[in-house]
């Protein structure tokens, strides 16, 4: 008896220190991995300085921006992460060296991201801004431990402020339990915080994942070769090519004839857009048949496949929130890994819900970025200093830690939500679910065929050539009589 308890407690060592093991080693292959990218992104000038004081405080505060931005990365692979394990379960369901992969690992997965997700978005983001910016209180010795100890004091006032707002909070919403002691903050006050940030990612996802979905199109378009309709491409570059030396001879000499004088900077900038058309032009006289006619064609399918899709299952969990009170998210204790399929369609449902979910996370953030409001914070390679970096970070920081929240709401996957992620306050309302999916079909879809009727429409314009026209042409200035018109002349 005492053989078979000693060979239990043995198990459940092993199993937790290869636990352990695992997750150290994916979060440091994600740790290296948002270094490299921080390091493309930021400014190089604020790291090489004179002042060994400031370089020490930005390597530190790129330290935590890069832990950040490691917890974002590994909170959106979370989903995809669970739904594939389970069907890994389901293929070999005897297998020997799949046996480390159970639900202990992944619940543990979830409850770390949870911690450190909290961790960095209400002390570390906030201190690595402090820090940056303090100098240390009046009268003290100048240093690294001066910045820390005002960053400290920064931190906890502000901590402070943040926890008497979230006590009036949610003592005008649930009076009881605000007139709970200050002892019960780690179990409640700080789940009550990150549940209503989590709220601001969600409905933050709400605004941005539309719109990302409609610019994901032209973002793609920018990124591939288009095939032009009844378009001469060695014309329009000889033509592009001599107006480039035109502006060169400009540029060289500060005059169009030997009287007249030219503004420098514009013509400087007139020559490097056409450079860039000149560039793009040669590209694709040099691509093939097949990745002119055929990648691009592919590519926007693809991507109209994949937001239908979305849409669809959308509208299909609306019905289901309607008749089946099991379609509301919610939390789960076991997630019960290699029982079931988690999709109706096996393991190919399983692959497609995994693609849908990082493409949903990629139109949020191509949305997030192309918002009018958020532009400012878009980065730029090697030019992005230390402030912006670090809204960066909380950004992609919320957008990610709600991905999981967002997916189970609008029905992209049926995997419920473990650990902390399920014990949000508004997951259980009927009211806010049936509405945020509602809101998001509606959305998604007139994005979308605003975003394809203009795009057909303006490649016809471009095809037949009526951009070249000396008036501006709107779109209902041009019948498609006009258009079919001038096709035909220009086939003739």
């Amino acid at each position: 008896m005492e053989s078979d308890e000693v060979t239990l407690r043995e198990q459940l060592f092993h199993n937790r220190v290869r636990e352990t093991i695992i997750c150290v080693l994916l979060f440091t292959s994600l740790y290296m991995v948002s270094y490299l990218i921080l390091t493309h992104f930021k400014k190089t000038a604020e790291f090489i300085t004179d002042d060994a004081e400031d370089a020490a405080a930005n390597k530190i505060a790129l330290w935590l921006c890069t832990f950040t931005l490691s917890v974002a990365v590994c909170a959106v692979l979370l989903l995809p992460i669970s739904i594939l394990s389970n069907e890994v379960l389901l293929a070999f369901p005897h297998s020997y060296y799949m046996q480390w992969l159970n639900g202990s690992l992944i619940r543990g997965l979830w409850n770390l991201v949870f911690l450190f997700s909290n961790l960095s978005l209400i002390f570390l983001m906030p201190f690595a801004y402090f820090f940056i910016e303090s100098e240390g209180f009046a009268g003290s010795r100048k240093g690294v431990m001066a910045r820390v100890y005002e960053a400290v004091v920064l931190l906890l006032l502000l901590a402070l402020l943040v926890m008497g707002i979230v006590w009036v909070a949610s003592a005008l919403l649930h009076d009881n339990i605000a007139r709970k002691s200050l002892y019960d903050m780690w179990e409640y006050y700080l789940p009550y915080l990150y549940s209503g940030i989590s709220l601001c990612g969600v409905l933050l996802l709400l605004l941005c994942t539309p719109f990302g979905l409609s610019r994901m199109f032209s973002v793609t378009g920018s990124l591939l070769v288009k095939p032009r309709l009844l378009e001469d491409i060695e014309d329009t570059l000889n033509c592009t090519t001599f107006e480039e030396a035109t502006l060169s001879r400009q540029i060289k000499y500060g005059r169009t004839s030997c009287w007249v004088k030219l503004d420098i900077e514009t013509v400087k900038r007139e020559y490097q857009a056409v450079q860039n058309k000149r560039i793009a032009l040669e590209m694709r006289r040099k691509a093939s048949a097949w990745q002119r006619n055929l990648g691009f064609p592919l590519a926007m399918l693809a991507l109209l496949a994949m937001t239908v899709m979305c849409v669809l299952m959308v509208c299909f969990n609306v019905l289901e929130l309607l008749f089946d009170e099991g379609a509301m998210p919610r939390g789960m204790d076991d997630p019960h890994l290699g029982m079931a399929s988690f999709s109706m369609f096996g393991s190919l449902g399983a692959a497609v819900q995994v693609v849908l979910i990082l493409y949903l996370m990629v139109s949020s953030v191509v949305g997030f970025y192309s918002s009018p409001l958020f532009t400012s914070l878009l980065p730029r390679a090697q030019d992005t200093n230390l402030t912006q970096i670090i809204g960066n970070c909380v950004s992609l920081l919320i957008l990610s830690s709600a991905l999981p929240v967002f997916s189970r709401t609008i029905g992209i996957t049926r995997f419920d939500l473990l650990g902390d992620f399920g014990r949000y306050n508004w997951l259980g309302n009927f009211y806010i679910v049936f509405l945020y999916n509602m809101m998001f079909a509606g959305l998604t879809s007139a994005s979308l065929i605003k975003t394809v009727t203009w795009a057909v429409q303006r490649e016809l314009i471009r095809a037949f050539g009526l951009h070249k026209l000396p008036l501006t042409v709107s779109r209902s200035a041009v019948p498609f009589r006009l258009l079919l018109a001038s096709g035909l002349s220009k086939i003739q």
